[in-house]
């Protein structure tokens, strides 16, 4: 089977873009190292859809040197990096994906990827599985699981499998903790400021910053819209999360008052509609929208262009929508991962760990899938552990260790 790229070309940066990722994950190094002389994944067949850059690139590598045949697609059309996917077709994995495709062509490119007939899944916000098990269920029986990156995907799975329609076992690896403490929190708090400022080159201190949703990456965003001197200000639905910002320093308030006051707007709810046609009404002249939830549904994009008299591209990842009273509202990068289609997404540290969540989780499934029912697992906490000591070990970095009476003593032995 062929894959389908941009341009075959393009390959030799992006083996340069790997090369420099490999340097800062020490986590997928060990791995790669110990798994690629054992090869416990040979002759398994593997799909990935996620954010297809340099990281993912080389987990995919990871999991090929482990034995796996592996197809990968692109869980977002803008932050396909068509050099790293031309990369890993040099380096023999099939790859279907391409910058900038329209939705028919991501989910051809999803459907040419099943047709690989996986037995290992790994997904990024739930659409691969979903096609298996909806245009595709003549699959679903060599399917041994899978696991999930995303918070979103997370959600679309335990709505399956509450109807009782899940066919297979997946991992809820975006619910690890050496996931989300670090990726969700340190990783989108940092890439989405990145994609914000790479963007519109204008300075975050001083500006009154909204951040709709305060669950991991509500908190990230937060911090470090803090850490560059903004105005910080939390719009949540959950009781408890509002006032878990409050005692973080932080203003809480609805979105309908929010939206009077707020410079720069950053949805991270997972949720639809978060910001529409009411709150765009009463936005100030220059406001600035951005999302980093999975799919671009959390801004109203339909609602904003219906209010508009005009709407155009100003520079890349910024469109300007002129309202009737001539106020501009800007959205940036149409409302997608701000942090991916504005910027290289999360650093090589963070992805290092999730992506050795992702490795571990495959493995487990691999070994235990017939055990397993048709449910979302958390990954074992000794994995967590084990992922943690190898990044502690990559640090140089000791810490304390129980003694056995420490150990009797809570009851551990």
């Amino acid at each position: 089977m062929e894959s389908m790229i941009r341009d075959i070309k393009l390959a030799p940066s992006g083996h340069d873009k790997i090369a420099w990722v490999k340097n800062f994950m020490p986590v997928m190094r060990a791995v790669d190292e110990e798994f690629s002389k054992t090869k416990p994944f040979a002759g398994i067949r593997m799909v990935i859809t996620l954010h297809l850059e340099a990281k993912t690139a080389y987990m995919a590598e990871v999991f090929a040197h482990a034995g796996a045949e592996v197809a990968i697609t692109g869980s977002n059309p803008l932050s396909t990096q068509d050099d790293v996917a031309a990369a890993l077709v040099e380096d023999g994995i099939k790859v279907f994906a391409w910058h900038g495709c329209t939705e028919e062509e991501y989910f051809t490119f999803i459907n040419r990827a099943l047709d690989t007939k996986p037995m290992l899944l790994i997904d990024d916000g739930g659409d691969l599985v979903h096609t298996l098990h909806t245009s595709r269920r003549e699959l679903l029986p060599g399917v041994y699981g899978g696991s999930e990156e995303t918070t979103t995907g997370v959600h679309r799975l335990h709505g399956l499998a509450k109807e009782g329609k899940l066919a297979f076992p997946m991992i809820a690896a975006n619910d690890a903790y050496c996931k989300y403490l670090f990726d969700n929190r340190y990783g989108t708090g940092q890439s989405t400021w990145e994609g914000i400022m790479r963007a519109t080159n204008l300075v975050i201190a001083g500006k009154n910053v909204v951040i709709a949703g305060y669950g991991w990456c509500g908190k990230g965003g937060a911090m470090r819209a803090r850490g560059l001197g903004a105005n910080v200000i939390i719009t949540e639905v959950d009781p408890i999360k509002a006032i878990e910002a409050v005692f973080d320093g932080f203003r809480v308030m609805p979105m309908d008052e929010a939206a009077k006051i707020g410079d720069i707007f950053l949805t991270l709810t997972g949720d639809k509609d978060i910001i529409r046609e009411r709150h765009f009404k009463s936005m100030k002249n220059g406001a600035m929208m951005a999302n980093a939830g999975h799919f671009d549904c959390e801004i109203n994009i339909p609602e904003l262009a219906g209010l508009s008299v005009s709407r155009r591209t100003v520079k890349p990842n910024i469109e300007e929508f002129v309202q009737a009273d001539g106020r501009k509202l800007y959205l940036l990068a149409e409302g997608r991962l701000v942090n991916l289609a504005a910027g290289d997404g999360h650093p090589a540290e963070i992805m290092d760990l999730s992506f050795g969540v992702q490795f571990f989780s495959a493995l487990h499934l691999l070994q235990h899938h017939a055990e397993l029912k048709n449910e979302v697992y958390l990954m074992p906490e000794e994995i967590n552990t084990k992922l943690a000591n190898i990044k502690l070990a990559a640090l140089g970095i000791k810490i304390d260790e129980l003694t056995p009476e420490q150990r009797r003593y809570l009851n551990l032995e």
